[in-house]
């Protein structure tokens, strides 16, 4: 079983002016036309069994309608192999009544963006919902690392993450780009081997100029291969969980990524599914 434990979509009245923006904003191409119907021709392509969805609420208004449409989302799962986590914005002071509400509705948990959002990680708003949601039993994925499209904004370095770790110790805490997208040797050195997941999205693929003309000039930051195993090996490959940041790379392609890079057959069965198979109790 393969599961993409990390990708994006966006509702049909916003989808093209979206994509468009955060690829102008980053320099880079989108795969999809970055909507549900997108997303599900893309796993069946790929021979992904599921994809998680993870939505950004970048005010703290959008909560309700995102809670509303990955609800609704999930009750096809079987159908479309699409979940959807939650949302919520660390500005909501009803931060207990939304968690407690998607618990309730079977939502298995949320998605931060400290750059998004524009609150560092280890601010007490985002401390709060992190230990909010992991005494629900809720996974907190968050982004972390900088951001292609956000140069220098530093909301989610390890530096930050790690004094989360250390002040709330969530249970179920995955750090997206394993653990900080450009920030391989922090993580090495801070996150490695402590008690979180890791997943792989948009850290070992090539970076497609918006145009095709050519590569990024931020493909020289992505993980060679021998960092990537390093990292996995660091780290444990029982905590990482493949993701593909879909739709900003070619499932696909991520897929073979991971299975030519270098680890075990046994390493890359536990990264493409079965750990992420575990965490959602699936």
């Amino acid at each position: 079983m393969i599961i993409d434990f990390h990708t994006h979509t966006f509702p049909l009245k916003i989808a093209a002016a979206a994509l468009d923006k955060l690829s102008d904003n980053s320099g880079s191409r989108p795969y999809s036309n970055g909507m549900i119907d997108g997303l599900q021709d893309s796993i069946k392509k790929s021979g992904i069994d599921m994809a998680v969805v993870l939505p950004v609420a970048t005010s703290p208004s959008q909560y309700e309608t995102i809670n509303r449409v990955a609800i609704e989302t999930n009750e096809h799962t079987d159908e479309t192999g699409i979940l959807s986590f939650g949302g919520i914005h660390p500005d909501n002071d009803n931060y207990k009544d939304i968690l407690s509400s998607l618990k309730n509705n079977g939502v298995k948990g949320i998605k931060l963006h400290p750059v998004y959002q524009n609150v560092n990680f280890d601010d007490i708003r985002m401390k709060r919902i992190v230990y909010e949601a992991s005494s629900l039993g809720l996974i907190t994925l968050v982004h972390a690392g900088y951001d292609i499209g956000f140069p220098g904004w530093n909301q989610a370095v390890p530096q930050r993450i790690i004094n989360v770790i250390k002040d709330v110790a969530p249970e179920k805490l995955v750090l997206a780009h394993m653990g900080g997208w450009n920030c391989y040797e922090d993580v090495c050195e801070l996150i490695a081997g402590k008690e979180v997941y890791l997943d792989t999205a948009f850290t070992i693929n090539p970076i497609e100029k918006k145009d095709g003309t050519g590569l990024s000039k931020y493909n020289d930051v992505q993980l060679t291969n021998e960092q990537f195993v390093n990292l996995v090996r660091k780290h444990s490959a029982d905590r990482i969980l493949f993701g593909s940041d879909s739709p900003w790379t070619d499932q696909g392609q991520y897929v073979e990524l991971i299975k030519n890079s270098g680890l075990t057959d046994e390493e890359a069965e536990k990264i493409l599914g079965a750990n992420a198979a575990r965490l959602l109790d699936i």
